[in-house]
């Protein structure tokens, strides 16, 4: 491995070069904007998870939702398993804000769908525009997968009893392998089920937060664009860029490092260059990007984190 990085260094030393020099006399007008770009991405998810709370008849004020949003943020990228911390962390902060179990569970849930989808949306979209004709039957696939699933999930809604004789065998054999009485639990499970049956949201504020789940990757992408022209890489479309965005987004998917560091870095950067950057200038436009959206972002996050479990601390 360290051959393999060795001869790579001594290969790209003066794409390398080139990258740290445009690096060292950015347009810093443009990097504010980058700034500006990302801090608003953060917001707009945030919002998304304040329409869905809403829609379900619980406010939250947006302070509150941002504060969360960077805090979980930084839990779910830089700790090893942290999507799984951060589920935690947005559960126990909504308990705290006086959302019932069932809607904190629900809106965590539908979040992460809604978000995942709507980079999904994103990048189809990026690849029609680009007259990638494959497209329209991924896009179409995507559609209908959709709808099956939204259709599935309200037949269930409409019809839980379906689900009492499975969920009540899974509980079973659960409860068989903790021995523990087998139908321990089972009380308020369903009362949690009947909890989120009460869930309905107006299709307004869903629809409001599916347009803010597609903002807050489309900000992002921005900020990455406003990064290319910050170092002097404007030479590439917005579709392209989308769509080099978008390839690195689903590198981020795979949890192998946190953060993703050196696998969406060099995804970004081999997709840059297809759509058209030399690789000098990939390279410095993702370290800005990425300064800005994983260092400047994570680091206000854990900031966050730490005041609100300060906070926390106080009032118990």
């Amino acid at each position: 491995m360290v051959v393999v990085l060795g001869g790579e260094l001594i290969l790209g030393w003066s794409a390398l070069s080139e990258a740290f020099t445009q690096l060292r006399a950015p347009h810093w007008g443009w990097v504010c904007a980058a700034l500006a770009a990302e801090i608003a991405s953060m917001g707009t998810y945030a919002r998304m998870q304040r329409a869905l709370l809403r829609g379900a008849g619980t406010k939250v004020s947006v302070r509150r939702h941002v504060a969360m949003a960077y805090a979980a943020h930084s839990l779910s990228v830089t700790l090893p398993g942290g999507p799984v911390f951060s589920s935690s962390f947005n559960f126990r902060q909504m308990r705290r804000y006086g959302v019932s179990p069932a809607e904190a569970s629900w809106c965590i849930a539908l979040s992460g769908v809604l978000s995942t989808g709507a980079l999904i949306l994103v990048g189809s979209v990026g690849g029609l525009l680009a007259r990638n004709t494959g497209s329209w039957r991924s896009l179409l696939g995507y559609a209908a997968g959709a709808v099956v699933v939204t259709a599935g999930v309200r037949l269930i809604a409409k019809h839980p009893l379906w689900l009492d004789r499975p969920v009540r065998a899974l509980l079973g054999g659960v409860n068989r392998v903790r021995r523990r009485p087998r139908e321990h639990g089972a009380d308020r499970l369903f009362g949690f089920v009947t909890q989120l049956r009460a869930i309905r949201v107006h299709p307004l504020h869903f629809t409001v937060a599916v347009l803010l789940a597609c903002a807050n990757w489309l900000f992002d992408a921005l900020c990455l664009w406003v990064c290319c022209i910050a170092v002097g890489a404007d030479r590439i479309s917005p579709v392209h860029l989308l769509i080099a965005y978008c390839a690195g987004m689903a590198a981020a998917s795979v949890p192998v490092i946190p953060g993703g560091l050196g696998v969406v870095d060099a995804a970004l950067v081999l997709g840059l260059v297809a759509g058209g950057l030399t690789s000098a200038s990939a390279v410095a436009a993702v370290v800005l990007y990425r300064a800005i959206s994983f260092g400047f972002i994570i680091g206000a996050g854990w900031l966050v984190w730490l005041l609100l479990r300060r906070r926390a601390r106080r009032t118990t």
